[in-house]
Order: structure tokens, then sequence, then C-alpha cells
């Protein structure tokens, strides 16, 4: 195997730890998803919904997409090189 595919798999265990953890810290949504259609306000947006991107919340829903992201291009290039 040449050093860029080694550099490669280091690469790509690195992201699917990282990525293990950062889905790991995630809440459970099994209650969000339970009380959509009950209890929620006229308009459906509430002050959590709008400002759930500068929550924790919505940072680590972030970098799960770009982690995501990051393996499959990994694992493609991994699949190029061999």
């Amino acid at each position: 195997m040449s050093t860029l595919g080694m550099v490669l798999i280091g690469l790509l265990s690195i992201v699917s730890i990282v990525l293990t953890g950062i889905i790991l810290l995630q809440s459970d949504r099994a209650a969000g998803l339970g009380a959509m259609g009950a209890g929620s306000s006229s308009s459906g947006d509430s002050y959590w919904s709008k400002n759930k991107g500068n929550s924790m919340e919505g940072a680590l829903s972030k970098y799960t997409k770009i982690g995501g992201a990051l393996f499959m291009i990994i694992a493609l290039a991994i699949n190029f090189v061999k």
C-alpha cells in the first residue's frame, strides 16, 4: 500500500472516532418528534427553533454533517488510491 493510502486510512480513523464522539454528545430527539403535533405554538416557530443554530445542539448537528461528508470523501479517496 502506498504512503498516501496509509495517511488516508489514518485520517479516516481519526474522523470516525471524532464523528462517533460528536454523535454520542447529541441529545435524544425522541421527545421532540413525539411532541411535534401537540403542544406547539400556533405559528410553529418558537424561540428555541429560531435560535437552534446558535446553540450547542445546532453546532453538534453542523459538525456531524461536516464529519459525515469528510468520512465519505476520505473513504472514496482510499478506494481510488488502492
